[in-house]
């Protein structure tokens, strides 16, 4: 496989940005693509930096794109000076990918996942553009988010006030995945989360709450908490599930 340092101009958020990209070494293509988004204190480098990423994709026909979020949640910040990091991941990265790299430039060649705000950003991004994504997969999914609005996260206040000002309609995962269920149509969906981690509450709540809406998902608790000894296991999981999904016609 090849490994690209990619600095680019990302027109949705007003600044020059970067993402790093795993490609691989054999075959011609055209490859599908996983975006694969990192966490609230991450950047686009530790996906690479924290797991053996590399080494699991290196037999497979896949790009995986680690774009950077910032703190965004990767949602438009209505705010004065808000930046639209979910136009950013829509149209700057997918478009810049598609025009670069040898693409399935289809939603049947693209799946998305992430951990806690990368999982919050990736099942968001999955459920509201279905004609995007064939598939969406969290860890950890910080699904609490624009959901619990009265809740106070210590130390995280910057996230506290950007969850009360997006639109719940726009952002709260549980309306979203009900908005999605009357759509024609519906990516494959799965989300895990450790036993000692302190996001389950809510991942057992919306998993709860898929059941009810009788929304296709895959569900599954494993020993850990919230750190990248688990992510690094269970990512091979999420590929397994991606590559399945990228597969069907």
């Amino acid at each position: 496989m090849a490994f690209c340092e990619v600095k680019f101009s990302g027109q949705s958020i007003g600044k020059h940005t970067s993402m790093d990209v795993i490609v691989p070494n054999s075959g011609s293509g055209p490859f599908p693509v996983l975006y694969l988004l990192h966490g609230l204190s991450d950047d686009c480098t530790r996906w690479r930096r924290q797991t053996s990423i590399e080494r699991y994709v290196e037999n497979l026909p896949l790009i995986v794109v680690m774009p950077d979020g910032g703190r965004s949640f990767y949602v438009n910040d209505p705010r004065p000076g808000g930046r639209a990091y979910e136009d950013h991941i829509v149209k700057d990265v997918v478009g810049f990918v598609d025009r670069v790299f040898p693409t399935i430039a289809a939603a049947r060649g693209r799946a998305v996942a992430g951990l806690s705000m990368g999982g919050y950003g990736a099942m968001m991004l999955a459920l509201k553009h279905p004609n995007l994504f064939c598939a969406g997969a969290a860890h950890s999914g910080a699904f609490i988010f624009a959901h619990e609005r009265k809740k106070e996260l210590q130390g995280k206040e910057d996230v506290t006030f950007l969850g009360r000002a997006v639109r719940p309609k726009d952002y709260d995962m549980f309306r979203l995945a009900a908005a999605c269920k009357t759509k024609r149509r519906r990516p494959a969906l799965r989300f895990d989360c450790g036993a000692d981690d302190w996001l389950l509450a809510t991942n057992r709540a919306f998993h709860a709450h898929l059941d009810r809406l009788g929304l296709a998902h895959e569900y599954a608790e494993h020993p850990g908490g919230h750190s990248w000894d688990y992510w690094d296991v269970h990512i091979r999981e999420t590929l397994a599930f991606v590559m399945k999904a990228l597969k069907k016609p």
